[in-house]
């Protein structure tokens, strides 16, 4: 089993800036990808952004050239650094890791944060 404890979100006006952490945790073997995705209410979630374990990155477009993941390996970490905010960021994000546990290392499984919320005014 792996957790995934998020931080960092909170209330911030439009073009303000937010860091979110994730780190994970448990019986890990492995993790591949870690990301970050988001939900608005009513809405479908939503990819915002993942990272491979090699550095590769992936950005939905709408956050493109505001956003920046990043990944401390050694910590099992990953960052979202959100600047230029906009109201339309508004949602609950999601940490996600795509993760091996030990004892099931033959499995990779998505595991996910319980959500921290980002609320920007305008």
């Amino acid at each position: 089993q792996v957790q995934l404890v998020e931080s960092g979100g909170g209330l911030v006006q439009a073009g303000g800036s937010l860091r979110l952490s994730c780190a994970a945790s448990g019986s890990i073997f492995s993790i591949n990808a870690m990301g970050w995705y988001r939900q608005a209410p009513g809405k479908q979630r939503e990819l915002v952004a993942t990272s491979t374990s090699g550095g590769g990155t992936n950005y939905a477009d709408s956050v493109k050239g505001r956003f920046t993941i990043s990944r401390d390996n050694a910590k099992n970490t990953v960052y979202l650094q959100m600047n230029s905010l906009k109201p339309e960021d508004t949602a609950a994000y999601y940490c996600n890791a795509r993760a091996r546990a030990v004892g099931s290392m033959w499995s990779e499984i998505n595991y996910w944060g319980q959500g921290t919320q980002v609320t920007v005014s305008s």
